[in-house]
């Protein structure tokens, strides 16, 4: 089969590699949809170490190919979505409820990291049973390979910020996730959603989603402007979708004392971030800062599906490019220098 693959640091391309086998638990699954996720491309620029001739990609939906004997769920044919995060359920961590870090920290996350991801065209599940879902009849392949991270790591994002209902809130950088991030909290209950990006186009798509105000940091101070917004209050519940030391820092400055700071970004770079000390309280403020993994398992994939299926929500307005698997390395290139407005790609086998 076709793969594409990480060769070192800062080399892609496309890679012939045989196709997988399930073990007694597992599930092989051809891909029929894929999304390019900016994480790939810090995993490909050395966030996470060097990697050498891994299939990259963690999001994708297809058709169950092969199941091993233990498989009581699915069988071939089935049309399934696959979470990015596939824990082992039997770990401590899972027990725990840390699902995400079993084995170790993010540990749940193998695709791409430490097993091959989904950028094939087919591609691996440990434990089916446990990290596959069904996808509705009525709910498409476009829409539903948004469960697999976006969507989950958005909501996540929200669910952390134990956003209030009436209560406000600021979601730092307006990506797929910090979309995802506004739709949570307008599902949470939130009465005032900000925004804060600099592309216009997210803007609108942010608005589409529920947020009330965009702050453009571009053109002022963001922190200045969400005081400003909240009568100098600040915000309940501050989400930092980017994974930038000084979104980070922003994102502590407009939490209001006894909030939350809920961190969902991606800090792929720099080996320290920082807590601006006199809006931190001198560390006594009861500011709360959360993190998250994007959960994974069926129950998750199957809440998030069910979003769909009574459409709360339609996840594929991010979807501004769309691109063969054979041109997948262009995309790539272009999620990963965010050329021509590219928000999310979608990749069709």
């Amino acid at each position: 089969m076709k793969a594409f693959v990480m060769n070192g640091f800062d080399r892609v391309g496309f890679s012939d590699k045989p196709v997988p086998h399930a073990g007694p638990n597992d599930a092989i699954v051809k891909t029929t949809r894929a999304l390019i996720c900016t994480s790939d491309a810090h995993t490909v620029h050395g966030a996470i170490g060097p990697r050498d001739n891994l299939t990259l990609g963690h999001e994708a939906v297809g058709i169950v190919h092969e199941v091993g004997s233990e498989v009581r769920r699915f069988k071939p044919g089935d049309r399934v979505v696959c979470g990015a995060i596939t824990p082992d359920w039997g770990d401590l961590a899972s027990q725990a409820g840390h699902s995400s870090q079993s084995g170790g920290a993010l540990g749940g996350w193998k695709f791409a990291n430490i097993k091959d991801g989904v950028f094939a065209e087919y591609f691996h599940v440990n434990e089916a049973d446990a990290n596959l879902a069904l996808i509705p009849a009525s709910v498409s392949d476009e829409a539903a390979v948004y469960c697999c991270d976006m969507m989950s790591t958005g909501f996540m994002a929200a669910e952390n910020a134990n956003v209030p209902i009436g209560g406000a809130v600021a979601v730092f950088a307006l990506g797929p996730v910090g979309l995802m991030s506004i739709a949570g909290a307008r599902l949470k209950g939130a009465g005032l959603v900000i925004g804060v990006d600099s592309v216009p186009a997210r803007h609108e798509l942010a608005r589409s989603y529920g947020a009330d105000e965009i702050v453009d940091f571009s053109k002022s101070d963001p922190v200045e402007q969400i005081m400003k917004l909240t009568g100098g209050a600040g915000v309940d519940s501050a989400i930092e979708a980017l994974g930038g030391d000084v979104a980070f820092q922003n994102a502590i400055k407009v939490t209001r004392p006894g909030g939350v700071i809920s961190n969902a970004g991606y800090h792929g770079k720099g080996e320290f971030v920082h807590l601006p000390r006199a809006e931190w309280g001198v560390g006594m403020a009861e500011k709360t800062i959360t993190t998250g993994l994007c959960p994974g398992g069926r129950l998750r994939m199957e809440r998030m599906l069910s979003m769909l299926e009574r459409k709360r929500l339609d996840p594929t307005r991010m979807t501004t490019h769309t691109f063969k698997f054979d041109q997948i390395d262009r995309a790539f290139e272009m999620m990963d220098r965010k050329l021509d407005g590219i928000i999310k790609p979608l990749i069709t086998f």
